[in-house]
Protein backbone atom coordinates (compact mmCIF):
# COMPACT_ATOMS: atom_id res chain seq x y z
CA UNK A 1 0.00 0.00 0.00
CA UNK A 2 1.53 3.79 -0.63
CA UNK A 3 2.27 5.87 1.98
CA UNK A 4 0.09 8.13 0.78
CA UNK A 5 -2.86 6.05 1.16
CA UNK A 6 -1.61 4.08 4.59
CA UNK A 7 -1.36 7.70 6.14
CA UNK A 8 -4.74 8.16 4.93
CA UNK A 9 -6.21 5.36 6.13
CA UNK A 10 -4.31 5.96 9.20
CA UNK A 11 -5.42 9.50 9.98
CA UNK A 12 -9.33 8.91 9.20
CA UNK A 13 -9.94 6.76 11.68
CA UNK A 14 -7.44 8.70 13.96
CA UNK A 15 -9.69 11.95 12.70
CA UNK A 16 -12.71 9.68 14.17
CA UNK A 17 -11.79 8.91 17.16
CA UNK A 18 -10.20 12.61 17.82
CA UNK A 19 -13.75 14.03 17.06
CA UNK A 20 -15.47 11.87 19.80
CA UNK A 21 -12.35 13.24 22.13
CA UNK A 22 -13.11 15.99 21.43
CA UNK A 23 -16.71 15.72 22.12
CA UNK A 24 -15.81 13.91 25.31
CA UNK A 25 -13.78 16.96 26.68
CA UNK A 26 -17.14 19.12 25.14
CA UNK A 27 -19.17 17.40 28.01
CA UNK A 28 -16.43 16.73 30.64
CA UNK A 29 -15.65 20.93 30.49
CA UNK A 30 -19.96 21.63 30.95
CA UNK A 31 -20.00 18.84 33.70
CA UNK A 32 -17.10 20.03 35.57
CA UNK A 33 -15.74 23.45 34.44
CA UNK A 34 -13.13 24.79 32.54
CA UNK A 35 -11.19 25.71 35.70
CA UNK A 36 -13.06 23.63 38.70
CA UNK A 37 -11.36 20.93 40.69
CA UNK A 38 -13.33 18.27 39.45
CA UNK A 39 -11.72 19.30 35.87
CA UNK A 40 -8.41 19.63 37.57
CA UNK A 41 -9.09 15.88 39.25
CA UNK A 42 -10.16 14.26 35.79
CA UNK A 43 -7.37 15.92 34.48
CA UNK A 44 -4.55 14.29 36.91
CA UNK A 45 -6.80 11.09 36.59
CA UNK A 46 -5.94 11.08 32.25
CA UNK A 47 -2.40 12.30 32.92
CA UNK A 48 -0.56 8.31 32.93
CA UNK A 49 -3.24 6.88 30.58
CA UNK A 50 -3.07 9.59 28.45
CA UNK A 51 0.71 9.31 28.11
CA UNK A 52 1.07 5.56 27.85
CA UNK A 53 -1.67 5.74 25.09
CA UNK A 54 0.47 8.41 22.77
CA UNK A 55 3.91 6.74 23.82
CA UNK A 56 2.67 2.99 23.31
CA UNK A 57 -0.79 2.99 21.49
CA UNK A 58 -0.71 5.84 19.33
CA UNK A 59 2.61 5.22 17.20
CA UNK A 60 6.18 5.17 19.38
CA UNK A 61 6.51 2.12 20.86
CA UNK A 62 5.29 0.41 17.72
CA UNK A 63 7.47 2.60 15.47
CA UNK A 64 10.46 0.99 17.20
CA UNK A 65 8.96 -2.59 17.51
CA UNK A 66 8.10 -2.68 13.92
CA UNK A 67 11.47 -3.22 12.27
CA UNK A 68 12.65 -5.76 14.55
CA UNK A 69 9.29 -8.09 14.27
CA UNK A 70 9.62 -7.49 10.54
CA UNK A 71 13.18 -8.45 10.56
CA UNK A 72 12.29 -11.55 12.55
CA UNK A 73 9.97 -12.43 10.40
CA UNK A 74 11.64 -12.03 7.21
CA UNK A 75 14.43 -13.99 8.81
CA UNK A 76 13.21 -16.64 10.41
CA UNK A 77 9.78 -17.22 9.69
CA UNK A 78 6.19 -15.95 11.19
CA UNK A 79 6.36 -18.58 13.77
CA UNK A 80 9.91 -17.59 15.36
CA UNK A 81 8.15 -13.93 14.92
CA UNK A 82 5.02 -14.57 17.22
CA UNK A 83 7.01 -16.61 19.84
CA UNK A 84 9.35 -13.45 20.19
CA UNK A 85 6.08 -10.77 20.17
CA UNK A 86 4.63 -13.38 22.76
CA UNK A 87 7.59 -13.49 25.28
CA UNK A 88 7.64 -9.79 24.90
CA UNK A 89 4.27 -9.42 25.65
CA UNK A 90 4.20 -11.23 28.71
CA UNK A 91 7.47 -9.85 30.18
CA UNK A 92 6.26 -6.29 29.44
CA UNK A 93 2.56 -7.25 30.65
CA UNK A 94 4.31 -8.29 34.02
CA UNK A 95 6.45 -4.86 34.34
CA UNK A 96 3.32 -2.77 33.94
CA UNK A 97 0.87 -4.67 35.97
CA UNK A 98 3.33 -4.52 39.00
CA UNK A 99 3.58 -0.69 38.40
CA UNK A 100 0.12 -0.15 38.22
CA UNK A 101 -0.72 -1.72 41.62
CA UNK A 102 2.29 0.17 42.96
CA UNK A 103 1.37 3.38 41.89
CA UNK A 104 -2.64 2.49 42.86
CA UNK A 105 -0.97 1.33 46.78
CA UNK A 106 0.91 5.02 46.91
CA UNK A 107 -1.60 7.02 45.23
CA UNK A 108 -2.27 8.91 48.09
CA UNK A 109 0.89 9.42 49.41
CA UNK A 110 1.70 10.94 45.31
CA UNK A 111 -1.93 12.87 44.82
CA UNK A 112 -0.64 15.94 47.16
CA UNK A 113 2.75 15.81 44.97
CA UNK A 114 1.06 15.35 41.52
CA UNK A 115 -2.04 17.99 42.75
CA UNK A 116 -0.68 20.27 44.94
CA UNK A 117 -2.64 23.88 44.45
CA UNK A 118 -5.99 21.37 46.15
CA UNK A 119 -3.65 19.91 49.17
CA UNK A 120 -5.75 21.56 51.29
CA UNK A 121 -9.42 20.30 50.45
CA UNK A 122 -9.17 16.52 51.56
CA UNK A 123 -12.40 16.11 49.81
CA UNK A 124 -10.53 16.89 46.27
CA UNK A 125 -7.53 14.67 47.33
CA UNK A 126 -9.98 11.56 48.18
CA UNK A 127 -11.73 12.33 44.52
CA UNK A 128 -8.09 12.48 42.69
CA UNK A 129 -7.44 9.52 44.02
CA UNK A 130 -9.68 7.39 43.64
CA UNK A 131 -10.23 8.59 40.30
CA UNK A 132 -6.73 8.61 39.55
CA UNK A 133 -6.45 4.53 40.73
CA UNK A 134 -9.58 3.24 38.88
CA UNK A 135 -7.65 4.36 35.52
CA UNK A 136 -4.44 2.93 36.14
CA UNK A 137 -5.34 -0.51 34.58
CA UNK A 138 -5.26 1.33 30.93
CA UNK A 139 -1.75 1.34 31.10
CA UNK A 140 -1.77 -2.91 31.24
CA UNK A 141 -4.27 -2.74 28.39
CA UNK A 142 -2.26 -0.54 26.46
CA UNK A 143 0.57 -2.49 26.82
CA UNK A 144 -0.88 -5.05 25.15
CA UNK A 145 -2.45 -2.89 22.49
CA UNK A 146 0.84 -1.09 21.28
CA UNK A 147 2.38 -4.96 20.68
CA UNK A 148 -0.04 -6.25 18.92
CA UNK A 149 -0.94 -3.09 16.57
CA UNK A 150 3.13 -3.83 15.81
CA UNK A 151 1.91 -7.16 14.78
CA UNK A 152 -0.73 -5.91 12.40
CA UNK A 153 1.71 -2.68 11.27
CA UNK A 154 4.24 -5.22 9.94
CA UNK A 155 1.45 -7.19 7.87
CA UNK A 156 -0.07 -4.06 6.23
CA UNK A 157 -2.93 -3.82 8.45
CA UNK A 158 -3.57 -0.38 9.90
CA UNK A 159 -7.38 -0.16 9.64
CA UNK A 160 -8.20 -1.45 13.17
CA UNK A 161 -5.32 -0.78 15.23
CA UNK A 162 -6.47 2.88 14.18
CA UNK A 163 -9.91 2.61 15.06
CA UNK A 164 -9.87 0.72 18.41
CA UNK A 165 -9.19 3.85 20.10
CA UNK A 166 -13.03 5.30 19.51
CA UNK A 167 -13.55 2.78 22.30
CA UNK A 168 -12.29 5.31 24.99
CA UNK A 169 -13.93 8.13 23.69
CA UNK A 170 -17.32 5.89 23.63
CA UNK A 171 -17.04 4.61 26.75
CA UNK A 172 -16.09 7.92 28.99
CA UNK A 173 -18.78 9.58 26.77
CA UNK A 174 -21.23 7.22 28.24
CA UNK A 175 -19.63 7.42 31.67
CA UNK A 176 -20.03 11.15 31.77
CA UNK A 177 -23.25 11.14 30.16
CA UNK A 178 -25.31 9.08 32.33
CA UNK A 179 -23.86 9.97 35.70
CA UNK A 180 -26.36 11.54 37.44
CA UNK A 181 -24.32 14.66 38.45
CA UNK A 182 -20.60 15.94 38.77
CA UNK A 183 -19.43 13.63 41.62
CA UNK A 184 -20.68 10.46 39.87
CA UNK A 185 -19.76 11.52 36.53
CA UNK A 186 -16.29 11.89 37.79
CA UNK A 187 -16.04 8.38 38.73
CA UNK A 188 -17.67 6.82 36.41
CA UNK A 189 -15.76 8.55 33.54
CA UNK A 190 -12.69 6.55 35.26
CA UNK A 191 -14.46 3.53 35.76
CA UNK A 192 -14.96 3.74 31.52
CA UNK A 193 -11.55 4.51 30.89
CA UNK A 194 -10.92 0.68 32.44
CA UNK A 195 -12.86 -0.87 30.39
CA UNK A 196 -11.86 0.83 27.24
CA UNK A 197 -8.90 -0.54 27.48
CA UNK A 198 -9.81 -4.24 28.18
CA UNK A 199 -12.33 -3.90 25.18
CA UNK A 200 -9.26 -2.31 23.28
CA UNK A 201 -6.90 -4.88 24.06
CA UNK A 202 -9.26 -7.53 23.75
CA UNK A 203 -10.43 -6.32 19.71
CA UNK A 204 -6.84 -6.09 18.94
CA UNK A 205 -6.10 -9.55 19.92
CA UNK A 206 -9.14 -10.98 18.10
CA UNK A 207 -7.50 -8.70 14.72
CA UNK A 208 -4.46 -10.46 15.28
CA UNK A 209 -5.75 -14.08 15.48
CA UNK A 210 -7.96 -13.35 12.19
CA UNK A 211 -4.35 -12.50 10.13
CA UNK A 212 -2.75 -16.24 11.35
CA UNK A 213 -0.72 -14.42 13.90
CA UNK A 214 -0.22 -16.65 17.16
CA UNK A 215 0.49 -14.85 19.89
CA UNK A 216 -0.11 -16.53 23.63
CA UNK A 217 0.52 -15.22 27.29
CA UNK A 218 2.70 -17.63 28.99
CA UNK A 219 4.59 -17.24 32.30
CA UNK A 220 7.21 -13.83 31.49
CA UNK A 221 10.80 -14.74 30.76
CA UNK A 222 13.71 -12.57 30.25
CA UNK A 223 14.57 -14.36 27.38
CA UNK A 224 17.63 -13.05 24.86
CA UNK A 225 15.36 -12.20 22.33
CA UNK A 226 12.86 -9.93 24.83
CA UNK A 227 16.00 -8.29 26.09
CA UNK A 228 17.21 -7.33 22.73
CA UNK A 229 13.50 -6.31 21.70
CA UNK A 230 13.41 -4.42 25.06
CA UNK A 231 16.60 -3.00 24.35
CA UNK A 232 15.72 -1.20 20.98
CA UNK A 233 11.97 -0.84 22.06
CA UNK A 234 12.21 1.12 25.01
CA UNK A 235 14.49 3.59 24.13
CA UNK A 236 12.42 3.74 20.28
CA UNK A 237 9.00 4.92 22.56
CA UNK A 238 11.02 7.13 24.78
CA UNK A 239 12.14 8.74 21.53
CA UNK A 240 9.51 8.54 19.46
CA UNK A 241 7.84 9.92 22.59
CA UNK A 242 9.64 13.03 23.57
CA UNK A 243 6.84 15.60 23.09
CA UNK A 244 4.54 13.19 24.94
CA UNK A 245 7.07 13.35 27.89
CA UNK A 246 7.07 17.43 27.69
CA UNK A 247 3.23 17.50 28.16
CA UNK A 248 3.47 15.09 30.95
CA UNK A 249 6.34 17.55 32.52
CA UNK A 250 3.97 20.52 32.15
CA UNK A 251 1.22 18.92 33.78
CA UNK A 252 3.30 18.26 36.93
CA UNK A 253 4.18 21.71 37.24
CA UNK A 254 0.75 23.20 36.78
CA UNK A 255 0.11 20.92 39.67
CA UNK A 256 0.81 24.27 42.39
CA UNK A 257 -2.01 26.43 40.12
CA UNK A 258 -5.57 26.16 40.52
CA UNK A 259 -7.55 25.50 36.93
CA UNK A 260 -3.77 25.22 35.86
CA UNK A 261 -4.10 21.53 34.99
CA UNK A 262 -7.43 22.07 33.32
CA UNK A 263 -6.28 25.08 31.11
CA UNK A 264 -3.36 22.93 29.89
CA UNK A 265 -5.37 20.26 29.41
CA UNK A 266 -7.87 21.57 27.09
CA UNK A 267 -5.10 23.47 24.89
CA UNK A 268 -3.48 20.16 25.12
CA UNK A 269 -6.28 18.30 23.60
CA UNK A 270 -6.45 20.66 20.30
CA UNK A 271 -2.87 21.06 19.27
CA UNK A 272 -2.75 17.44 19.69
CA UNK A 273 -5.24 16.80 16.99
CA UNK A 274 -2.79 17.42 14.23
CA UNK A 275 -0.03 14.91 15.71
CA UNK A 276 -2.37 12.40 16.35
CA UNK A 277 -3.81 12.86 12.68
CA UNK A 278 -1.06 13.38 10.86
CA UNK A 279 2.32 12.79 13.02
CA UNK A 280 1.50 9.36 14.04
CA UNK A 281 -0.45 8.31 10.67
CA UNK A 282 2.61 9.36 8.78
CA UNK A 283 4.91 7.75 11.46
CA UNK A 284 3.35 4.76 11.35
CA UNK A 285 2.98 4.17 7.39
CA UNK A 286 6.71 5.14 6.92
CA UNK A 287 8.44 2.95 9.80
CA UNK A 288 7.16 -0.48 7.15
CA UNK A 289 7.95 0.86 4.28
CA UNK A 290 11.49 2.23 5.10
CA UNK A 291 12.77 -0.74 7.03
CA UNK A 292 11.97 -2.77 3.62
CA UNK A 293 13.88 -0.04 1.57
CA UNK A 294 17.35 -0.30 3.93
CA UNK A 295 16.84 -4.09 3.93
CA UNK A 296 17.07 -4.19 0.17
CA UNK A 297 19.81 -1.07 0.58
CA UNK A 298 17.21 0.97 -1.80
CA UNK A 299 18.47 4.34 -0.95
CA UNK A 300 16.64 6.41 -4.05
CA UNK A 301 13.69 4.89 -3.09
CA UNK A 302 13.83 5.92 0.60
CA UNK A 303 14.83 9.24 0.34
CA UNK A 304 11.54 9.67 -2.01
CA UNK A 305 9.73 8.05 0.71
CA UNK A 306 10.76 10.68 3.31
CA UNK A 307 10.48 13.68 0.82
CA UNK A 308 6.72 12.01 0.27
CA UNK A 309 6.10 11.83 4.61
CA UNK A 310 7.39 15.40 5.03
CA UNK A 311 5.55 17.28 1.85
CA UNK A 312 2.01 15.02 2.74
CA UNK A 313 2.62 16.13 6.85
CA UNK A 314 3.14 19.71 6.26
CA UNK A 315 0.85 19.66 3.82
CA UNK A 316 -1.85 18.81 5.70
CA UNK A 317 -0.14 20.18 9.54
CA UNK A 318 1.08 24.06 8.80
CA UNK A 319 -2.77 24.79 7.93
CA UNK A 320 -3.59 23.65 11.48
CA UNK A 321 -0.85 25.32 13.32
CA UNK A 322 -1.44 28.45 11.19
CA UNK A 323 -5.58 28.42 13.05
CA UNK A 324 -4.52 27.77 15.88
CA UNK A 325 -1.74 30.76 16.09
CA UNK A 326 -4.25 33.63 14.41
CA UNK A 327 -7.84 32.85 15.65
CA UNK A 328 -6.64 30.46 19.17
CA UNK A 329 -10.00 32.51 20.96
CA UNK A 330 -12.45 31.82 17.99
CA UNK A 331 -12.15 28.21 18.12
CA UNK A 332 -11.89 27.51 21.57
CA UNK A 333 -14.80 30.06 22.40
CA UNK A 334 -17.16 29.17 19.96
CA UNK A 335 -16.56 25.13 20.03
CA UNK A 336 -16.13 24.77 23.87
CA UNK A 337 -17.62 27.36 25.99
CA UNK A 338 -20.82 26.01 27.95
CA UNK A 339 -22.19 24.88 30.72
CA UNK A 340 -19.81 25.27 33.44
CA UNK A 341 -16.38 26.20 31.11
CA UNK A 342 -16.86 30.58 30.38
CA UNK A 343 -15.21 32.79 27.77
CA UNK A 344 -12.60 33.68 30.15
CA UNK A 345 -11.51 30.19 30.85
CA UNK A 346 -11.40 30.07 26.92
CA UNK A 347 -9.52 33.54 26.64
CA UNK A 348 -6.66 32.02 28.95
CA UNK A 349 -6.89 28.45 27.26
CA UNK A 350 -6.54 30.43 23.76
CA UNK A 351 -3.36 32.55 25.04
CA UNK A 352 -1.85 29.09 25.87
CA UNK A 353 -2.86 26.94 22.30
CA UNK A 354 -1.28 29.57 21.10
CA UNK A 355 2.57 29.36 22.10
CA UNK A 356 2.01 25.48 21.29
CA UNK A 357 0.66 26.05 17.55
CA UNK A 358 4.30 27.49 16.62
CA UNK A 359 5.60 24.19 17.94
CA UNK A 360 3.20 22.13 16.18
CA UNK A 361 5.06 21.72 12.81
CA UNK A 362 8.20 20.82 14.72
CA UNK A 363 6.07 17.84 16.62
CA UNK A 364 4.53 16.48 13.30
CA UNK A 365 8.27 17.08 11.89
CA UNK A 366 9.64 14.70 14.93
CA UNK A 367 7.23 11.68 13.91
CA UNK A 368 8.88 11.81 10.07
CA UNK A 369 12.70 11.71 11.25
CA UNK A 370 12.70 9.31 13.94
CA UNK A 371 11.75 6.42 11.50
CA UNK A 372 15.02 6.40 9.39
CA UNK A 373 17.08 5.66 12.77
CA UNK A 374 14.35 3.20 13.88
CA UNK A 375 14.46 1.64 10.34
CA UNK A 376 17.72 0.74 11.12
CA UNK A 377 17.14 -0.37 14.85
CA UNK A 378 18.80 2.61 15.93
CA UNK A 379 16.77 3.79 19.01
CA UNK A 380 20.01 5.14 21.41
CA UNK A 381 20.80 8.42 19.53
CA UNK A 382 16.88 9.45 18.59
CA UNK A 383 16.64 8.48 22.60
CA UNK A 384 19.42 10.97 23.51
CA UNK A 385 17.96 13.70 21.39
CA UNK A 386 14.49 13.35 23.19
CA UNK A 387 15.96 13.20 26.32
CA UNK A 388 18.07 16.41 26.18
CA UNK A 389 14.79 18.20 24.96
CA UNK A 390 13.26 16.68 28.23
CA UNK A 391 15.16 18.39 29.68
CA UNK A 392 15.69 21.77 28.49
CA UNK A 393 11.91 21.66 28.06
CA UNK A 394 11.80 20.94 32.22
CA UNK A 395 14.41 24.28 32.48
CA UNK A 396 13.10 26.41 30.37
CA UNK A 397 9.40 25.46 31.41
CA UNK A 398 10.23 25.46 35.22
CA UNK A 399 11.63 28.86 34.41
CA UNK A 400 9.05 30.74 32.76
CA UNK A 401 6.11 29.22 34.66
CA UNK A 402 7.16 30.76 38.05
CA UNK A 403 9.08 33.91 36.90
CA UNK A 404 6.03 35.61 34.44
CA UNK A 405 3.53 36.14 37.00
CA UNK A 406 5.88 38.18 38.78
CA UNK A 407 5.23 40.56 35.16
CA UNK A 408 1.72 39.99 35.21
CA UNK A 409 1.93 36.89 32.40
CA UNK A 410 0.30 33.66 33.10
CA UNK A 411 2.62 30.96 33.45
CA UNK A 412 1.46 28.64 32.01
CA UNK A 413 2.28 30.49 28.51
CA UNK A 414 5.34 29.80 29.71
CA UNK A 415 4.93 26.13 29.30
CA UNK A 416 3.61 26.74 25.66
CA UNK A 417 6.90 28.11 24.80
CA UNK A 418 9.30 25.63 26.46
CA UNK A 419 7.24 22.76 24.73
CA UNK A 420 7.39 24.26 21.37
CA UNK A 421 11.10 25.31 21.92
CA UNK A 422 12.25 21.95 22.69
CA UNK A 423 10.04 20.35 20.23
CA UNK A 424 12.22 22.21 17.44
CA UNK A 425 15.62 21.38 19.54
CA UNK A 426 14.56 18.26 18.85
CA UNK A 427 14.04 18.21 15.22
CA UNK A 428 17.28 20.12 14.38
CA UNK A 429 19.28 17.32 16.18
CA UNK A 430 17.27 14.47 14.61
CA UNK A 431 17.60 16.14 10.92
CA UNK A 432 20.97 17.18 11.35
CA UNK A 433 22.35 13.80 12.22
CA UNK A 434 20.21 12.66 9.23
CA UNK A 435 22.02 15.16 6.75
CA UNK A 436 25.73 14.70 8.56
CA UNK A 437 25.36 11.19 7.79
CA UNK A 438 24.09 11.44 4.31
CA UNK A 439 21.00 9.02 5.10
CA UNK A 440 18.75 11.27 4.57
CA UNK A 441 18.52 15.51 3.04
CA UNK A 442 15.62 17.29 2.01
CA UNK A 443 15.58 17.42 -1.69
CA UNK A 444 15.59 20.55 -3.80
CA UNK A 445 12.16 19.43 -5.15
CA UNK A 446 10.83 18.89 -1.52
CA UNK A 447 12.15 22.45 -1.00
CA UNK A 448 10.21 23.97 -3.60
CA UNK A 449 6.89 22.22 -2.87
CA UNK A 450 7.22 23.31 0.58
CA UNK A 451 8.02 26.95 0.07
CA UNK A 452 4.80 26.49 -2.62
CA UNK A 453 2.94 25.02 0.19
CA UNK A 454 4.59 28.29 2.43
CA UNK A 455 2.75 30.88 -0.32
CA UNK A 456 -0.43 28.60 0.30
CA UNK A 457 -0.74 28.97 3.82
CA UNK A 458 -0.09 32.33 3.45
CA UNK A 459 -3.36 33.27 1.21
CA UNK A 460 -5.34 31.28 4.15
CA UNK A 461 -3.45 32.71 6.85
CA UNK A 462 -4.61 36.70 5.77
CA UNK A 463 -7.91 35.20 5.55
CA UNK A 464 -8.50 33.74 9.26
CA UNK A 465 -6.75 37.01 10.02
CA UNK A 466 -9.35 38.95 8.86
CA UNK A 467 -12.44 35.96 10.11
CA UNK A 468 -10.74 36.22 13.99
CA UNK A 469 -10.87 39.96 13.97
CA UNK A 470 -14.64 40.35 13.18
CA UNK A 471 -15.20 37.08 14.88
CA UNK A 472 -18.67 39.09 16.77
CA UNK A 473 -20.13 40.04 13.57
CA UNK A 474 -19.65 36.91 12.31
CA UNK A 475 -21.35 34.92 14.73
CA UNK A 476 -23.92 37.09 14.68
CA UNK A 477 -24.39 37.19 10.39
CA UNK A 478 -24.37 33.23 10.85
CA UNK A 479 -26.77 32.73 13.33
CA UNK A 480 -24.86 31.12 16.38
CA UNK A 481 -20.64 31.05 17.01
CA UNK A 482 -20.96 27.37 16.11
CA UNK A 483 -21.67 27.42 12.68
CA UNK A 484 -19.49 30.53 12.05
CA UNK A 485 -16.53 28.82 13.42
CA UNK A 486 -17.67 25.82 10.97
CA UNK A 487 -17.83 27.99 7.79
CA UNK A 488 -14.67 29.75 8.61
CA UNK A 489 -13.04 26.24 9.09
CA UNK A 490 -14.54 24.94 5.38
CA UNK A 491 -13.60 28.39 3.61
CA UNK A 492 -10.17 28.36 4.56
CA UNK A 493 -9.84 24.53 4.10
CA UNK A 494 -11.00 25.12 0.65
CA UNK A 495 -8.98 28.71 0.14
CA UNK A 496 -6.11 26.94 0.96
CA UNK A 497 -6.76 23.94 -1.42
CA UNK A 498 -7.54 26.37 -4.56
CA UNK A 499 -4.21 28.14 -3.73
CA UNK A 500 -1.85 24.86 -3.31
CA UNK A 501 -3.55 23.24 -6.66
CA UNK A 502 -2.86 26.96 -8.40
CA UNK A 503 0.66 26.94 -7.13
CA UNK A 504 1.16 23.90 -8.14
CA UNK A 505 2.36 22.67 -4.46
CA UNK A 506 0.15 19.35 -5.30
CA UNK A 507 -1.78 18.47 -8.84
CA UNK A 508 -4.76 15.96 -8.34
CA UNK A 509 -2.57 13.78 -10.61
CA UNK A 510 -0.25 13.57 -7.75
CA UNK A 511 -2.93 12.80 -5.08
CA UNK A 512 -4.85 10.14 -7.32
CA UNK A 513 -1.32 7.97 -7.97
CA UNK A 514 -0.34 8.87 -3.87
CA UNK A 515 -3.86 6.85 -2.96
CA UNK A 516 -3.26 4.39 -5.51
CA UNK A 517 -2.90 0.84 -3.58
CA UNK A 518 0.98 -0.94 -4.07
CA UNK A 519 1.49 -4.47 -3.49
CA UNK A 520 1.55 -5.11 0.39
CA UNK A 521 4.88 -6.34 2.45
CA UNK A 522 5.12 -10.04 1.81
CA UNK A 523 3.36 -12.96 4.01
CA UNK A 524 0.94 -10.39 4.82
CA UNK A 525 -1.71 -12.73 5.93
CA UNK A 526 -4.96 -12.59 5.20
CA UNK A 527 -7.53 -9.36 5.49
CA UNK A 528 -9.51 -8.64 8.70
CA UNK A 529 -13.50 -9.32 7.82
CA UNK A 530 -15.30 -6.46 6.59
CA UNK A 531 -12.64 -5.11 4.46
CA UNK A 532 -10.94 -3.98 7.76
CA UNK A 533 -7.19 -4.43 6.50
CA UNK A 534 -6.20 -0.65 6.39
Amino acid sequence: MSLARNTFVQASLTLASRILGFARDLVANAQFGGQGPLMDAFATALMFPNLFRRLFAEGAFAQAFVPVYARERAENGEESADRIASESLSFLLLVVAVFCIAAQIAMPWLMPWLLSAYVDDPEVMRIATLMTQLTMPYLACMTIASLISGVLNTAGRFALSAGVPTLLNLCTIAGLLLAPDAQAAAIWVSVAVTVAGVLQAGLLWWGAGRIGAKLRLGWPQFTPAVRKLLFLAIPGALAGGAMQINTLVSQFLTGSDEGARATLYNSDRLYQLPLGLIGVAVGLALVPRLARHHAAGETEQAQGAMDDAIGISMALTVPAAIAFLIMPFFIIDATVTRGAFTSEDAQRTAEVLRQFAWGVPAFVLAKVFTPPFFARQDTRRPMQFAMTSVAVNTLVGAGLFFALPSIGVDGVIGLGVATSFSGWLNVFLLSSTLAREGTYRISGRAWGRLLRLGVACLIMGVFVGVCAAHYEYLSRLLWKKEVAVLAVAFAAFVLYCIAALALRAVSLREIRGALRREAGPPGGGGGLPGGVDG
